[in-house]
């Protein structure tokens, strides 16, 4: 039978292993990946351990491990791969490992689950799965892995919660190598504390039980004899709308490809399945080459290497590897540039499953690869029905994505990289966001022939990617420099001739131009330096020194494993055993993290007769609703309905100011990525297939607003505006020595909470009742919303929240409008309704952090005295109210950070713009506030000449003193966390250490910073911090703990366990916390502001008193009797077991008429130092050494509290210095997914990491004298920032540029380095801003 027979005939069954479990799925559908499969699709076992986050390969949430057996070795492979981008048709004959695979609570926990937890590497827990699968597979393949393989294998994880800290002490327990940071002079351990009530350690590795290789699962031995049976046979599976082909060899292959020439030929799907997914690319055919033999060819050659196209990147990498080591460094210089960039091409997972043939057919401009198979004069072996050529790399990028070198019918077999000769010296560069695991801004390849024994150029190739809609050559260059010397003539030249010819347009998509168009050069000048390097080492006496000043810059920044101390304060000698307060515990959920059975929203089972709901949303800004035709999306299948605002029962815009936020837009929308419409279907597959064919039309309504600047201009604000004046501001400015106006842009931020928004609306069938199991901060509002929208009594509302993979603010007001949206579906359809945002929808809908615009007038003494600041805020809150004025007014309060500032005068607006409504997010408005306060703070020491640290340390609060608003401050405990910090730092060593280091180098710098912090606590109204608790003792002892705060990663469960254990000195084992629901718990409010376990413990506490209070005559009548015993008797004698606690909350007012009063309970004081390095040429940064000392009162939890500073830290470092939101100058958001919003990553922690607690430290204010922590170390990241400002500083002066100067945030690699302008940044064009359309615009 032919292929093209096979193919039309009957599907085949598709044959694989899950869990050890064998899978005959005879009915396989091309278009399933192995994500929804796992989480829906296996009958009687649903593994939602396996978490959707992003739906693209960026997050590894969806991290599995697939093994697979190869016949001619006789080896078993395991690899890791996203679940997500793998489609099940490619996993025949495999073996696939889940989470619940790897161990679970029920029989054996396996060792990387244990201490992952124990470590406590798990928070909000949606990321701990996918971190295990990633660390299993390393252990699969090296059972003592080194810190360098570690990095490596986590490289494509997320995690928004832990800072990574503690994940990588799970995993480094592992590691055969030391793991010391050997701190001291004399090498010793810095963990050799003196004090004996200073602790070190968060965990004890003597707990861990070891890991025995023996009890994994073996791999299937059918799915082995499958592998060895032949012969061989076409695979074909039909799905609903697609067909899957898998041919057997180059012949059927090629009669598959003349049959259907626009069929993809798919290996990985990391470059199909992001188009279908996210382009809405569709193909009716699929070929899937991976089990032809001739693609997969590895044959070493005298001259060169040919490797199959369909090898995987992670084999070319092992391949490469093995290769250089081999072969003299003269031959190995293409594979040394190639492996550069395979480095840090995406992570792990995507490096696993994608081929190197996939990456050179697509032709993207983003493919690192390319640039260096083109410019090393590689070659591709081409095949077709009719015939078998050879063509250059380069061939394929000429004359851009039009090029048509290569047939349709045409098949890339395998690619031929040579060996570098004498005299050849081949480079590659790349620039990203981020370093690893990232698509890069700009790349490149260069190589370079000389005449034997000379500089004299005889060959010549550049070619970059990241410039245009391919890889782009700079072929007119390269021929004009041919029979010229190596010298710096030349490279000026090169420089200027590679601009003129390698053009970049103003309005390219992508933007950054000026700075890609720097990078060109940049690159040109690092390859000019490299090669120049290489012929000194060659001829000492015939080359000249590179200048010793620019020698740093030829070595690459790198992933090291950070080496971290945590330092707190350890319980009282005379303090109980069994009281767990102020002790490291782990998370109530760590095991269950870790093994995945930790059940989040969408992991519930489905309900019987579910629907799934999919949302159409705006794609205009500011328009009138003309139309909304739905018959398309009625017609697809298994479509149920489609539901507008017309299906509301009653309220459709929820008044809570003076603008409405809107369930459904009725005839406007207002922003883009407005809620017009939802569809409900019976997957969610089919909901979205119909949600895309509902058609809307609009017509245009002015203005469009979108930016700060347009606001002012259209006096479009949120009212009220709020004003906060202390001293004489305009008498102030009379008497100072110096004037500085400046103005500061801040960037928004995405919340990228791991697990997106997701609410589950099931029917009771009868009385209006309903139960909403949503991932939300605030049930009761959530109740509330639903409730007005149906009309329904909040009563008959039951909201329930197990657990939420993350939140930051971002789950409160937006969630209770998609949670309404779900139960109007729900009350129409009479069934079961889930609605789950994918990550791009949930990136447009639901705003984050706001941007800012401050405008400020500062004066100061010589001294470096500030006298008098005069500052306006701006920040763009959106198409609706939301949160707006309230993060206004915390701005303004938060505005003086730890300094005394005598005379003070600050506005405050929140701009009405047409873009999605920003809200809450961790920290609430003080980020961006104290950020420009230390920005005037580090102008002032610019200006006066003084150092930063010296000019804060000046303008301090020291004494007991009032703040703007006239509340008391003293800041003694501030004070002592300066202090501490700047002796744990080593500030001024290091200092000069930094001083000299810039010094001795022109193109890297380093900068060092210390920023304080004064973060206060607290709300301005008391009812926003009541809280309620409801303890049930059952009469087997046990106790059933329920309270109103959310365990959204922030360990309040575990501490609320705590407070109970020891208010009723029970065992925490006795203790549990079930979910947080509006049925148990009445009106809580929401867990914000880091005051959840304040409040809530009080109430907790209250509960625990009033039962112990019931118990104390049983106990005294029977003091020698257990817990159990008392608890009987209590029962027996009808007293009550169950009791009720409250905490009324903290009293705050604040009169904004007078400016003055009491709107904070508390001050949670810190420091922190950061170092970094800087690459002057591309902006690249390195966090090298972080130490943190806050001051939290008498932790409850140490390991929860540092893991909460760490994280926000972390948090920090990506909101000031990379995470960027791009939006369109139409308003349309484009960065909506982890391919295009960089979150940090592990490469981005510091390689010296230190936390400590400020000791002994009470709070009288809050339970047992702690403090909350969640939001205040988010600041912090700060310092990182200003260490990037200090390092650009010592760049721009050493150039003669004149200061002060602006740096707006985030400080991205673009913004380092067009900060440090020097000969290349003058070389570029700058186009005037009138002449081009941006591709994206500053909100």
């Amino acid at each position: 039978m032919s292929v093209a027979a096979a193919a039309a005939g009957r599907s085949a069954e598709l044959v694989f292993y899950v869990n050890g479990r064998k899978i005959v799925e005879k009915n396989a559908d091309p278009e399933q990946m192995l994500l929804s499969y796992l989480r829906k699709r296996i009958v009687s076992v649903r593994l939602t351990g396996t978490k959707y986050s992003c739906g693209g390969g960026g997050c590894g949430a969806c991290t599995v491990m697939i093994s697979t057996y190869e016949p001619l070795s006789k080896k078993i492979l395991h690899f890791s791969a996203n679940a997500c981008l793998l489609p099940i048709c490619s996993l025949h004959g495999a073996a696939v490992t889940t989470v619940e695979g790897v161990g679970n609570t029920k029989t054996r926990i396996h060792p990387v689950q244990e201490r992952l937890a124990k470590c406590h590497g798990s928070q909000c827990g949606f990321c701990t799965p996918g971190m295990v699968m990633s660390m299993y597979t390393l252990l699969r393949n090296h059972l003592e892995p080194s810190m360098e393989q570690i990095t490596a294998a986590l490289a494509g994880n997320l995690c928004r919660c832990t800072g990574y800290r503690p994940i990588l002490d799970g995993c480094k327990t592992f590691c055969k190598e030391s793991f010391c940071c050997q701190k001291k002079e004399n090498g010793n351990c810095c963990l050799e504390e003196k004090d004996s009530s200073i602790c070190t350690k968060l965990f004890s590795a003597d707990d861990f039980q070891p890991l025995d290789p023996t009890q994994e699962f073996i791999f299937p031995p059918e799915l082995m004899r499958m592998a060895e049976s032949l012969p061989k046979r076409t695979l074909v599976f039909h799905g609903e709308r697609t067909t899957w082909i898998s041919p057997t060899s180059l012949e059927e292959l090629l009669e598959l490809k003349a049959k259907y020439p626009k069929a993809p030929l798919v290996v990985g799907n990391t470059s199909v399945g992001p188009e279908v997914k996210y382009k809405g690319v569709f193909h009716p055919v699929i070929i899937s080459p991976v089990r032809i033999l001739d693609l997969n060819v590895v044959t070493y050659m005298d001259d060169g290497l040919t490797l199959g196209a369909a090898c995987s990147l992670a084999l070319v990498k092992d391949i490469l590897t093995n290769a250089v080591s081999d072969l003299a460094q003269e031959k190995a210089k293409i594979f040394q540039a190639l492996l550069y960039q395979l480095k840090s091409l995406g992570g792990q997972q995507i490096r696993n499953v994608a081929s190197l043939g996939g990456n050179i057919i697509s032709r993207k401009s983003t493919s690192d690869l390319n640039p260096v198979l083109a410019a090393g004069n590689c070659l591709l072996n081409l095949a077709s029905k009719d015939q078998r050529r050879q063509i250059p790399v380069s061939d394929i990028f000429a004359g851009g994505v039009s090029n048509n070198t290569l047939k349709a019918e045409e098949v890339l077999v395998s690619v031929y990289i040579p060996h570098s000769r004498r005299g050849q010296f081949v480079s590659a560069f790349r620039q990203a966001q981020r370093r690893e695991n990232c698509l890069p801004i700009v790349n490149a390849g260069m190589r370079v022939l000389f005449a034997e024994g000379t500089d004299l150029i005889l060959d010549f190739s550049i070619f970059y990617g990241g410039i245009g809609s391919t890889t782009v050559c700079a072929k007119q260059t390269c021929q004009a420099l041919i029979r010229r010397h190596w010298n710096e003539q030349m490279l000026d030249e090169a420089c200027r001739m590679v601009l003129k010819e390698v053009s970049l347009p103003g309005s390219a998509p992508g933007g950054k131009v000026e700075y890609r168009r720097t990078l060109i050069v940049s690159f040109l000048f690092k390859f000019y330096l490299e090669v120049l390097q290489s012929l000194k080492r060659m001829d000492l006496h015939q080359w000249p020194e590179i200048p010793e000043k620019y020698g740093s810059v030829l070595q690459e920044f790198s992933t090291k494993m950070p080496q971290s101390i945590q330092i707190y304060q350890g319980v009282d000698s005379g303090q109980v055993p069994h009281n767990p307060v102020g002790r490291p515990i782990m998370h109530q959920a760590g095991f269950e993290h870790a093994t995945g059975e930790a059940v989040y929203c969408d992991d519930m089972r489905v309900v019987d007769e579910e629907l799934f709901l999919a949302v159409v949303t705006s794609s205009r800004a500011h328009a009138k609703i003309v139309s909304i035709n739905t018959l398309e999306a009625l017609a697809v299948p298994g479509v149920f309905d489609v539901i507008t605002a017309q299906d509301v029962p009653a309220t459709n815009e929820f008044y809570y100011a003076s603008d409405p936020e809107i369930i459904f837009a009725k005839e406007k929308v207002i922003c883009v990525g407005q809620i017009v419409c939802a569809v409900v279907a019976d997957s969610d597959v089919h909901a979205k297939q119909a949600a895309a064919k509902v058609k809307i039309e609009y017509e245009a309504l002015e203005p469009v607003i979108l930016t700060v600047e347009d606001a002012i201009q259209h006096n479009s604000f949120f009212e009220p505006q709020r004003k906060l004046e202390h001293g004489n501001v305009d008498e102030a400015f009379k008497t100072v020595d110096q004037i500085l106006e400046e103005e500061l842009h801040i960037g928004g931020q995405e919340h990228f909470y791991m697990e997106t928004q997701s609410v589950l609306v099931v029917p009771k069938g009868e009385a209006k009742e309903m139960d909403v199991y949503v991932s939300s901060q605030h049930p009761a509002l959530i109740q509330e919303m639903v409730a007005s929208s149906l009309g329904a009594p909040a009563n008959r509302i039951m909201c329930h929240v197990k657990r939420v993979g993350g939140a930051f603010g971002g789950k409160l007001l937006k969630t209770g409008l998609l949670a309404s949206v779900a139960a109007v579906a729900a009350n129409k359809t009479g069934r079961a309704v889930r609605f789950i945002l994918s990550r791009g929808e949930d990136m447009l809908i639901t705003g984050g952090r706001h941007p800012l615009v401050a405008k400020y007038k500062v004066g100061f003494m010589n001294s470096g005295r500030i006298l008098a600041v005069d500052v306006k805020y701006y920040i763009n809150g959106g198409c609706s109210p939301d949160e707006s004025v309230l993060v206004t007014e915390v701005a303004l309060l938060r505005i003086d950070n730890a300094y005394k500032i005598p005379n003070l005068r600050c506005w405050s607006c929140a701009c009405k713009t047409n873009l999605p409504s920003n809200t809450a997010f961790r920290g609430f408005g003080f980020p961006q506030s104290a950020l420009v306060t230390e920005s005037w703070t580090t102008s002032v020491a610019g200006k006066t000449g003084l150092s930063p640290e010296k000019v804060r340390e000046i303008n301090m609060y020291k004494e007991i003193e009032q703040t703007p608003y006239k509340q008391k401050l003293d800041p003694q405990n501030l004070i002592r966390c300066w202090n501490e910090c700047m002796v744990k730092s080593a500030y001024y060593r290091r200092l000069k250490a930094v001083e000299e280091f810039n010094r001795q180098n022109y193109w890297k710098k380093k900068g060092i910073a210390i920023i304080p912090m004064k973060f206060p606590f607290g709300f301005d109204s008391r009812y926003l911090s009541q809280a309620a608790a409801l303890v049930h003792i059952y009469t087997d002892g046990s106790v059933l703990l329920t309270h109103g705060g959310i365990e959204m990663g922030q360990g309040i469960h575990i501490k609320m366990i705590q407070v109970a254990s020891r208010e009723l000195n029970i065992p925490m084992s006795s203790i549990h916390v079930c979910e947080t629901n509006t049925t148990t718990v009445p009106n809580a409010c929401a867990s914000v502001g880091s005051a959840g376990t304040d409040v809530n413990g009080m109430a907790v506490k209250d509960a625990c008193q009033t039962l112990l209070k019931r118990l104390q005559p049983i106990i005294s009548k029977n003091p020698k009797g257990t817990w159990n015993d008392w608890v009987k008797e209590a029962f027996k004698q009808s007293i009550s077991l169950s009791a009720t606690g409250y905490f009324r909350g903290y009293d705050g007012n604040m009169d904004w008429e007078k400016g003055e009063g009491q709107p904070f309970t508390y001050f949670v004081y810190g420091a922190a130092c950061s170092e970094v390095a800087i690459d002057c040429l591309t902006g690249d940064h390195k966090n090298l050494r972080t130490d943190i000392v806050m001051d939290i009162g008498c932790s409850i939890n140490p390991a929860v509290d540092i893991g909460q500073i760490e994280g926000a830290f972390v948090q920090g470092i990506g909101l000031y210095t990379m995470e960027e939101l791009n939006y369109s100058p139409k308003g349309a958001l484009y960065t909506r997914g982890p391919d295009h919003y960089k979150i940090p990553a592990v490469c981005d922690i510091p390689e010296q990491f230190s936390v400590s607690l400020l000791s002994p430290s009470q709070n009288p204010h809050a339970i047992y004298g702690s403090k909350g922590v969640g939001e205040a170390g988010l600041f912090l990241g700060c310092s990182v920032f200003f260490a990037l400002r200090d390092a650009v500083a010592s760049a721009r002066k050493e150039r003669g540029l004149p200061g002060p100067f602006a740096l707006n945030s985030p400080l991205t690699p673009e913004r380092i380095r067009m900060a440090c302008a020097d000969d290349f940044t003058q070389m570029i064009v700058k186009d005037q801003p009138d002449s081009f359309s941006p591709w994206a615009i500053s909100i």
